[in-house]
């Protein structure tokens, strides 16, 4: 009985050995793939990034050149519609992106061009309250680092669903300030929403706010693009799938009416236009040729490959360039060969599989015999 029962004990033994050789060798394995898709990625990406040049340096002129970032549509997912996993994994994804944006690149503002929120139209008090706050963590910033947001539909809702008590809860948090003025440079937020043109009283104070500040300006920011017919010249890896670009748009709710556009063109007379909105990019002249850029949507939810803009910009110049963020098609990749290289290990541990390594050699060594 005592042999058995040490029989016993020493297989016992044998198989917690076996067990903890197989952790030892798995969690250096699981430690390295979620360190590399989860933070390592974003700074290898991301660093390839670089600040373009103006064509007429700063330095040469006197005049100080202006670093900005432009980022649009993050739409942070709210309790109605935002599963609680699909929103800690965007969340998550957003937040690493921008924070490496901001070690990497130290820009000096940063611009997010409307639909913060996905829920802002509809969210209740306390819902406000909480995805507020999920914002502030995600986008934390230095305070040398100026954020300016503008608003878009889902933070507000549509013109016929604005309401002064939305845009007066989206101002409380949010600089309401429509003119920002820095380093010689003069960059105007249109809440787009309001460019109705129906007379309506937000609208018409909107309107007269533009119209006070007109002749100050010489760029503009906004969230609903200026009118055009639909995205069929847009081109690009980030612009809109082949099959969506020749759908017409919609004035007023795709896009500015015609006459809202041309409203503002007049007023601000923009040397630059930067507006979100759409999810995808674009690239359009408007009038004596000013360029609308349109900024893709940051949120993997809305895009496999999502982008910011970084901007340099003086008194009298600008360049533009594209940052591009992790595929993420890329991250799941990783995971699924990481995944597939667990399977063997366990079999090859378990001696359900033959060693690869084993296996190789004993296939040579088998060819040179031959």
């Amino acid at each position: 009985m005592a042999l058995i029962r040490l029989g016993f004990g020493r297989q016992h033994l044998c198989l917690l050995k076996r067990r903890s050789s197989l952790l030892l060798k798995l969690t250096p394995v699981v430690f390295a793939v979620l360190l590399f898709c989860e933070f390592l990625i974003y700074y290898l990406v991301i660093f390839r990034c670089d600040w373009p040049e103006v064509k007429t340096p700063a330095h040469n002129s006197g005049q100080k050149t202006l670093k900005a970032m432009f980022l649009a549509d993050t739409h942070l997912l709210g309790e109605v519609r935002g599963h609680w996993l699909d929103k800690l994994r965007r969340e998550w994804q957003m937040e690493r992106a921008f924070q490496t944006s901001l070690w990497l690149l130290q820009p000096e503002v940063v611009f997010i061009l409307g639909d913060i929120f996905d829920e802002g139209k509809w969210s209740s008090s306390q819902a406000w309250a909480d995805d507020v706050a999920r914002f502030q963590k995600i986008f934390r910033h230095p305070r040398h680092v100026q954020l300016k947001v503008v608003a878009g539909n889902h933070d507000i809702g549509f013109h016929y669903q604005m309401s002064t008590y939305k845009i007066k809860r989206f101002e409380k948090v949010f600089n309401p300030e429509r003119l920002f003025s820095w380093k010689g440079m003069n960059f105007v937020l249109v809440n787009s929403v309001a460019q109705e043109g129906d007379g309506c009283h937000i609208c018409s104070e909107a309107e007269a706010e533009l119209i006070e500040i007109s002749h100050k300006l010489n760029c503009s920011r906004e969230h609903f693009p200026l009118f055009r017919r639909s995205d069929a010249n847009c081109s690009g890896e980030d612009a809109a799938p082949l099959e969506e670009r020749a759908i017409p748009f919609k004035e007023r709710y795709d896009v500015l009416s015609r006459e809202a556009s041309q409203q503002l063109l007049w007023w601000l007379r923009p040397r630059l236009i930067l507006s979100g909105h759409t999810h995808s990019a674009c690239e359009v002249l408007h009038g004596a040729g000013v360029p609308e850029i349109s900024v893709p949507s940051f949120s993997w939810r809305n895009r496999n490959n999502p982008s910011f803009i970084m901007g340099s910009m003086t008194p009298t110049d600008y360049a533009l360039a594209k940052c591009y963020l992790p595929y993420e098609n890329t991250v799941l990749a990783t995971y699924c060969v990481a995944a597939g290289l667990l399977v063997v290990l366990i079999l090859v541990h378990s001696g359900l599989l033959p060693s690869p390594l084993l296996f190789g050699w004993n296939l040579l060594r088998k060819f040179k015999t031959t």
